[in-house]
């Protein structure tokens, strides 16, 4: 099976097309934007291995020390995203791509793999009950929910950064923090400026545009997190709804 999969390169990042996009058929503002986030983090030891055909069948990691979370920990992998979808489930390519990952890191002579969960499944964050499967384990957890699940494989564990275990903030207004690994979210920042131009809602949007903006972020982070009247949301891209839920939601307890 590994024969149908390949790894992005430095020379075949350009062509490759990027899996979690492939549904758009329209110019996708987020395309160029992850491209060159990925040519950046190919150098630091990233990897983002897909299945060789147009799907959404794919993995990404990379090194804890250089991984845009707020997790800290000696000598891991930080496991972003494992993703297959539609047609492509239930065939074993989700189990053939850990396998990789778990075993590029043993050969790696890495202490472990790690990846952000939490105590019920939540959008747009990977399958637990899989990676609990392969022997993922909690090793912490904050108030609201989220867990730090690991494989160990010398008893060593990382762990959040202590800035995270708060998660406040003390701007009142809508505070969004983004990054470009997601291509999905320039397209949602539009959206979110858009509906708050129209509903006079206060806005501010925080672009975490290097390592140690990502290190020191005050929640978890996967990409995108979401904070109102200084409480912590959402890890979850938001549509009109949902944003509305939460806008509604604070205004009630305030």
């Amino acid at each position: 099976m590994d024969t149908d999969f390949i790894n992005l390169t430095a020379e075949n990042l350009a062509h490759e097309h990027l899996c979690c996009i492939i549904r758009s058929k329209k110019p996708h503002p987020g395309i160029e934007a992850k491209r060159q986030w990925l040519s950046e983090r190919l150098k630091e030891g990233h990897v983002f291995r897909k299945l060789n055909e147009k799907a959404v069948v794919f993995i990404e990691y990379a090194p804890l020390e250089t991984a845009w979370v707020p997790i800290l920990g000696d000598n891991y992998y930080y496991l972003y995203c494992l993703w297959v979808s539609g047609s492509y489930k239930g065939k074993g390519y989700g189990k053939a791509l850990m396998e990789y990952c778990l075993a590029d890191a043993r050969e790696k002579g890495k202490s472990g793999v790690c990846m952000l969960g939490a105590k019920k499944q939540k959008s747009w964050l990977s399958d637990q009950s899989f990676a609990r499967k392969s022997g993922f384990e909690v090793a912490d957890t904050t108030d609201d929910g989220y867990e730090l699940l690991a494989l160990s494989f010398d008893g060593t564990t990382p762990k959040f950064a202590p800035n995270v275990k708060k998660q406040e903030i003390e701007s009142q207004d809508l505070t969004i923090y983004y990054d470009a690994q997601c291509p999905y979210i320039p397209q949602n920042i539009e959206r979110i400026k858009q509906f708050c131009r129209i509903n006079d809602v206060p806005v501010s949007l925080i672009p975490v545009d290097t390592l140690e903006k990502a290190k020191a972020l005050p929640c978890v982070f996967n990409n995108w997190a979401v904070f109102y009247k200084g409480v912590f949301e959402t890890v979850n891209l938001l549509d009109e709804a949902y944003l509305k839920r939460i806008l509604k939601k604070q205004d009630a307890q305030s």
